[in-house]
């Protein structure tokens, strides 16, 4: 039995039948082409999965798409200026080597775009000194490894990736 769902992709409204148990993940890969978003583990354990869902970080493979009836959903071939140009998160990518194999890349760049949203959100991690809404945090490097450490990547590029963050934060 298949339920109707109405997801807004990357900006386009996409109306689908989708059995019940279809996860996130597989709608968007399976049903809409957008292979981009990667299935890693299929267990929420690697977040190669990840995309943003109203703006907030979403591992793909362990939410069903019913759940997001209505939702924007926005994965990485969603991210740039939409003309093709890339976000300058993916231009920092390029530039400290943070792409390896570029399996995990895909859900790194939706996680950390995700994680600095956070950030500027004031919302703490497990290492923030400082905690409330008149504190600011200051984006460390120990800050981003630990809102970044739901996302692994088997090259280890993880110094490269930690930079391109750093340096995207620092932009206006």
């Amino acid at each position: 039995m298949a339920t109707d769902v109405s997801l807004r992709v990357n900006g386009t409204t996409h109306h689908l039948a989708l059995p019940a148990r279809t996860s996130l993940l597989d709608a968007l890969r399976e049903r809409l082409g957008l292979t981009g978003t990667r299935k890693g583990c299929d267990q929420g354990g690697c977040g190669a999965c990840t995309v943003l869902v109203d703006g907030r970080r979403v591992l793909s493979c362990l939410t069903l798409a019913v759940q997001h009836d209505g939702a924007d959903v926005t994965t990485v071939e969603g991210v740039g200026d939409g003309a093709g140009g890339r976000h300058p998160l993916q231009d920092a990518m390029v530039r400290h080597d943070g792409y390896q194999c570029g399996y995990c890349t895909s859900g790194q760049i939706c996680s950390a775009l995700g994680m600095l949203a956070e950030h500027a959100a004031g919302l703490p991690s497990h290492v923030s000194d400082r905690v409330g809404p008149d504190a600011p945090l200051p984006l460390s490097r120990e800050e981003i490894r630990e809102r970044m450490s739901g996302n692994l990547c088997r090259c280890g590029a993880y110094n490269g990736i930690v930079e391109a963050i750093a340096e995207t934060a620092g932009r206006p």
